[in-house]
């Protein structure tokens, strides 16, 4: 009976030690299986940045620092070549850069590269926002507008490259954005002589625009040879303008270098702009605008305007043009404004300009006319606190155009060290013109005729007039 007991005992005891090594083998292969299957799923996020049942997105190429910014990982940055861009100048690369926008703008802090020694030939192009912050489109390459007036499809005639909705954006780069012109300008010449309309649409495209966008700063490119306007911000406000270079022929008809419109709050500096029309256009809806540091010529200088066209509204108020440099253009600084408008020009000053072989310095026109005849109209736009203070140097037609309104004249208009002599280029000139306009003169002022262009005796009527358009804006 003990030997039965005994054996039962063996029995229980080699059944536990089984059923404890059978459990320990089956621990360690649950651990290894789930140690393989936590490395394949890491090995497979990081090699395609998610999960496998995500769509694969192409690998963008690692871009070399920039300036004195700091290296970028390569997880921000978006090279158009790995979108499929050809960058031979002459494939169509538009998809490839409208991709690589669309993925960098979902990017924080994101730069989408063009790159250096390659030409990418893009049709009209939408860049629209809003994307993630402090997006940089690096041009480093150059862009190349199609260069035959028909292969333009008509949905892309008001602007080449639009940039819409965006904030926080930097353009920059040592590369070039070329619109290819010459074919718009030549059937332009053609037109007007020839009067076919058939060779030329009647709207141009401008190179680059920015519309209702935000914090936008562009610097260090080079704009060319734009069919129309190599630069426009519409409707934005915070707009930064530094160390660019805008050129196209001085024959190049209405080739404006920058143009602003319904923006506010801008700063245009250290830059180099010559084209065929004005250097800066400052249009109606303009505020807190400051232009310093440019060298403009050739072209039709810094001008405000034309505002009030067909009886509009124009609204235009602290503006500050200094240190500006003009060589051979039509005019140095200007306003001019359409008889029949309503609105005001207020609170500007065009200081410390240097201007050589400019044809008329300083110009207000309440008179403005592109066409051989307009008709005379009593309502003008009001202009009031305009200062010149140093503009000096040469013109080559007439010192000083001051044409104002007979019913709104121009009040409280300053000229102050003003010296203005003929170039020795040319032979005929003009005396300083000036009609209606009150305000005061401080010497040096030369010619001395200047002296005499203002009216001191402004009466409490004529402000009346004049303020009775302010509350329109």
């Amino acid at each position: 009976m003990k030997r039965n007991e005994r054996s039962s005992l063996v029995l229980v005891v080699v059944f536990l030690l089984i059923v404890s090594v059978t459990f320990s083998i089956m621990s360690v292969e649950a651990r290894k299986h789930h140690s393989k299957k936590s490395k394949s799923h890491k090995h497979r996020k990081d090699k395609g940045g998610s999960d496998s049942s995500g769509p694969a997105v192409p690998a963008p190429a690692p871009l070399p620092p920039y300036g004195s910014h700091p290296p970028q990982t390569s997880t921000t940055i978006f090279d158009v070549l790995s979108f499929g861009a050809k960058g031979d100048g002459v494939t169509d690369d538009s998809k490839s850069l409208l991709a690589a926008w669309k993925a960098a703008c979902m990017v924080p802090g994101a730069t989408l590269e063009i790159p250096s020694e390659f030409k990418f030939l893009i049709k009209p192009i939408t860049l629209q926002g809003p994307c993630m912050p402090h997006l940089v489109l690096q041009i480093d390459g150059t862009l190349l507008a199609p260069p035959k007036v028909s292969s333009w499809p008509k949905s892309g005639l008001f602007q080449w490259l639009n940039f819409k909705w965006v904030q926080n954006l930097t353009v920059q780069g040592t590369g070039t954005v070329d619109g290819q012109g010459s074919e718009w300008w030549s059937a332009s010449q053609i037109y007007s002589i020839q009067k076919k309309s058939k060779l030329i649409p009647d709207i141009k495209p401008t190179a680059l625009r920015f519309y209702a966008s935000y914090n936008v700063t562009v610097r260090d490119i080079n704009i060319i040879n734009s069919p129309q306007c190599h630069l426009k911000f519409d409707s934005s406000s915070g707009v930064k303008v530094n160390n660019i270079h805008i050129s196209s022929p001085e024959n190049s008809p209405n080739t404006d270098g920058i143009h602003l419109q319904n923006t506010q709050d801008v700063e245009i500096q250290h830059s180099n702009i010559g084209c065929g029309d004005d250097c800066v256009s400052i249009q109606t809806g303009c505020s807190n605008i400051h232009i310093h540091h440019i060298n403009c010529g050739p072209g039709h200088g810094i001008s405000l305007g034309g505002l009030g066209k067909d009886k509009s509204v124009a609204c235009v108020s602290d503006i500050v043009v200094e240190k500006i440099s003009v060589q051979n253009t039509l005019t140095g600084v200007r306003i001019k404004t359409w008889q029949g408008g309503i609105g005001s020009v207020k609170n500007v000053s065009f200081s410390n300009i240097q201007v050589s072989d400019v044809k008329v310095p300083i110009i207000i026109d309440q008179y403005y006319c592109d066409k051989h005849f307009c008709k005379n109209q009593t309502e003008a736009v009001a202009i009031s606190g305009v200062k010149y203070d140093q503009i000096i140097g040469t013109y080559s037609v007439q010192p000083i155009h001051l044409a104002c309104s007979n019913d709104i004249p121009c009040t409280d208009v300053d000229l102050i060290d003003i010296q203005l002599k003929p170039s020795s280029r040319y032979r005929y000139f003009q005396k300083a013109s000036c009609w209606n306009s009150f305000g005061k003169s401080q010497a040096p002022l030369v010619p001395s005729s200047i002296d005499y262009c203002l009216r001191s005796d402004v009466s409490g009527s004529v402000r009346r007039i004049a303020r009775s358009h302010e509350h329109i804006c």
